[in-house]
């Protein structure tokens, strides 16, 4: 890439200049655009463009000269176009630093990089595995503690009163800038999230959760931080070293781990404080524990592949532990990071119980066991549609519907624009309402 400054606009210049006194004086402005063609191409695609209106202004500028001065004419020719040619290499140039992308590094084994500057980028572009003690220390910067608060109701607390909940996860640091990539289930509902790096804490907000794909970005106010590498999680293979970094227990920040991939695309349900979702995980035998959520899964080049955002809740498991595949997690944090939601996502504008024994049933005053409306969102699908708290949700499309894992299996199943078919029991009849799903945004998640 030239810039004025480096060393290969000297020679450029060189050839330029020698160019000119030896191209007959009629075709120097051709020579003028070539050059700034090519200088603007060096910066940005979007500088090109810049050419285009270099080439009418200069041609309109030319044609509107006088016929008796070739001289002026080809010297305003030079100036116009090296005016407006490098005018458009530094707008092009400023385009890119608008928006944060994350960058992706191709395969392990390829001869291309990311075009990162950082170390870690480097060792990891080489192809050549590193030992344990070297990803640890390229990729432990990369990893934060987080911790959050928030305000809950307790019936069970003096006068049920609102109390203060504690929490605790991992982070992995996705630009130097302080754009922190995490699990949503880490942050979900959280009045207040701290970020812990090298001791020092960082009031964090909220750009963006997924709940459906246990994704979140959070940002810190800090610069010269350093960013993970991202790697390939297509390319990983079952039985490949891998490493996990995170807090695990909530006490332990900065905690190492290793082992080996134990399965590919395992399909796992997740309970979670609001939804159940069924995701394709990476499956694990580094251990984990509650507080690893949201941290790194790095392998031995030390690229990140994978989100730490589950393990196995058996007593009777051991190194069953499981993270999001990196190349999906990073389709989900573009998104939050341009719009603050995931584009797509399905809405239908209710809450629901699952009714499954006696007592519940007795509480709610309803005679059968399923899947109940709790309540409507005013303004949303369902309420359209013409559902109604209290109704029982039967079968949706003709599929019954006898759990929360039921629907919300079904619901992943769709996107926002699509028309259900939802059978309900309503006082004691059947009825069928068609719902046209709406789009899930930041404010009705």
């Amino acid at each position: 890439m030239f810039s004025v400054t480096s060393l290969g606009f000297l020679p450029f210049m060189a050839l330029f200049i020698c160019l000119w006194y030896r191209v007959p004086q009629p075709s120097r402005w051709k020579l003028v655009l070539a050059a700034n063609a090519v200088f603007c191409l060096s910066i940005d695609i979007g500088a090109f463009f810049a050419v285009a209106l270099a080439t009418a202004v200069v041609w309109q500028a030319a044609q509107h000269a006088q016929p008796e001065q070739p001289s002026r004419r080809g010297w305003l020719a030079l100036g116009l176009a090296a005016v407006m040619g490098f005018a458009g290499g530094y707008v092009g140039s400023q385009m890119n630093g608008s928006k944060v992308v994350i960058q992706q590094v191709a395969p392990s084994g390829s001869s291309s990089s990311s075009g990162s500057d950082s170390s870690i980028t480097s060792a990891s572009a080489s192809g050549s595995s590193l030992t344990t003690e070297q990803v640890a220390d390229l990729v432990s910067p990369s990893v934060v503690v987080i911790t959050t608060e928030q305000v809950v109701y307790s019936q069970w607390s003096w006068y049920g009163q609102n109390q203060v909940e504690s929490g605790a996860g991992s982070g992995v640091i996705i630009s130097s800038d302080g754009y922190i990539l995490t699990c949503a289930h880490v942050v979900d509902g959280a009045s207040n999230i701290t970020v812990t790096i090298n001791d020092k804490d960082y009031t964090a907000t909220l750009v963006g959760e997924d709940t459906t794909s246990d994704i979140a970005v959070i940002k810190i106010d800090a610069n010269g931080l350093t960013p993970a590498t991202v790697g390939d999680s297509d390319s990983l293979k079952v039985g490949q070293n891998v490493m996990a970094v995170g807090n695990p227990l909530g006490e332990l920040g900065g905690t190492v781990t290793g082992g080996m991939i134990s399965a590919l695309n395992r399909s796992v349900t997740i309970q979670g404080s609001s939804s159940v979702n069924t995701m394709s995980l990476i499956q694990m035998d580094a251990s984990v524990s509650p507080g690893n959520s949201g941290g790194g899964l790095f392998n031995m080049n030390g690229e990140l592949v994978g989100i730490v955002n589950a393990k196995s809740s058996s007593s009777d498991a051991e190194g069953l532990g499981f993270a999001i595949p990196i190349n999906d997690a990073i389709k989900v944090a573009q998104e939050l990071l341009e719009n603050g939601y995931v584009t797509g996502r399905p809405y239908l504008g209710i809450t629901y119980l699952a009714v499954t024994d006696a007592q519940t049933a007795s509480q709610l005053g309803v005679n059968a066991y399923g899947v109940y409306v709790v309540e409507v969102v005013k303004g949303g699908p369902a309420e359209k549609a013409g559902l109604q708290a209290g109704d029982r949700i039967v079968s949706v499309d003709g599929t019954e519907i006898a759990s929360k894992d039921d629907l919300g299996t079904l619901m992943q199943k769709h996107a926002a624009g699509d028309t259900l078919s939802i059978t309900i029991a309503r006082e004691g009849q059947m009825q069928t309402v068609n719902v046209t799903l709406g789009e899930k945004t930041a404010s009705n998640s």
